[in-house]
C-alpha cells in the first residue's frame, strides 16, 4: 500500500496538535537572519501544504514536492493559495532553476531510510539551490525512536475518527516501522477502518552533518526543534540549517 494513500484524507485533522504556525514563523526569521527575505522557495515533502501555504502567506513564491497523488490533492484542493505543487520523489526531485531556499518539515527526512538516498536528497537541494541559498529542515533522532516513543502505542479516540499507532524500533538497522490503523466515520455508527505501515530512520546530528558535507552543502547551525537552543544529545526533533556551496554569485 502508498504511504499516506488513506492516511492522507484525515492527515490534517490528527496532526492537529502540530504547531505550523509557530514553525513558519521560526523559519521566517531564520532565513531572514540568513539574508533571505523573499523569493522562490521550495517545500520538500510538502504533504497536505500547510506549511507552503503559510510561507506563501509570508511572502514567498511557494513551490511543494510531494510523492503522494493523495496528500497533493489535498494541497491543491486548499484553494487559490498561489503554489505550484509537483508530483515528484524527493530522491530525484526536479525543478525548473534554482531558489532561495529549501524547507523540509514534519520529520519528511526520516522517511529516506538510506544513507546513500539522502545523500542524493542533499546533492540534489545543493544543485538546486542559489548561490549561498539556504537549506533549513528538521529531523527526528535516533534518542527518540529508540528511548522515547520505541515500543511505545498511541492511540486516541476522536468523535469522528480514532487511530491506534503502534512503534517498533530495531535498533540494529536503526528503522522504526510504524503500524497505523485508522477508523473514520462514515455514516451514523459505521466506521471504515484502514491500516498503513511506515517506516522512518533515526539519524544522528552527526550522521546528517557527515551527509551535508559529502553533498557539498555547509553546516551552519543545528537547533533543539523549532527553538533558539542548540541541539543537544536529548534533542527529539532537530532543526538543521545548511547553506549551498559550489556556485558562483554572479553581478
Amino acid at each position: 500500500m502508498r504511504t499516506y494513500e488513506n492516511f492522507a484524507k484525515v492527515y490534517d485533522e490528527l496532526m492537529d496538535d502540530v504547531p505550523y504556525g509557530t514553525w513558519a514563523d521560526f523559519l521566517e526569521q531564520r532565513l531572514a537572519e540568513y539574508g533571505i527575505r523573499g523569493g522562490l522557495m521550495l517545500d520538500l515533502a510538502c504533504g497536505t501544504g500547510k506549511m507552503t501555504t503559510l510561507m506563501r502567506e509570508k511572502g514567498f513564491d511557494m513551490i511543494g514536492v510531494d510523492a503522494s497523488v493523495d496528500m497533493l490533492q489535498i494541497a491543491r484542493e486548499r484553494g487559490e493559495s498561489g503554489c505550484l505543487y509537483l508530483l515528484q520523489d524527493m530522491r530525484e526531485f526536479e525543478l525548473y532553476g534554482t531558489v532561495a531556499a529549501v524547507i523540509s518539515v514534519c520529520d519528511s527526512i526520516n522517511y529516506v531510510t538510506e544513507e546513500e538516498d539522502l545523500l542524493r536528497v542533499f546533492s540534489l537541494v545543493n544543485n538546486y539551490l542559489d548561490p549561498e541559498g539556504i537549506f533549513l529542515f528538521d529531523f527526528n533522532t535516533e534518542y527518540k525512536y529508540r528511548d522515547v516513543v520505541g515500543e511505545r502505542v498511541i492511540a486516541e479516540d476522536r468523535e469522528d475518527v480514532s487511530f491506534i499507532w503502534y512503534n517498533e524500533y530495531d535498533g540494529e538497522e536503526h528503522l522504526n516501522y510504524i503500524d497505523l490503523s485508522v477508523f473514520v466515520q462514515e455514516e451514523g455508527d459505521l466506521f471504515r477502518k484502514f491500516e498503513e505501515e511506515h517506516v522512518q530512520k533515526g539519524y544522528t546530528l552527526e550522521q546528517i552533518q557527515s551527509l551535508l558535507h559529502r553533498a557539498g552543502l555547509v553546516f551552519l547551525q543545528a537547533y533543539d526543534g523549532y527553538t533558539m537552543e542548540p541541539a543537544r544529545a536529548d534533542s527529539e526533533r532537530i532543526v538543521v540549517a545548511a547553506r549551498e556551496h559550489g556556485k558562483r554569485q554572479t553581478d
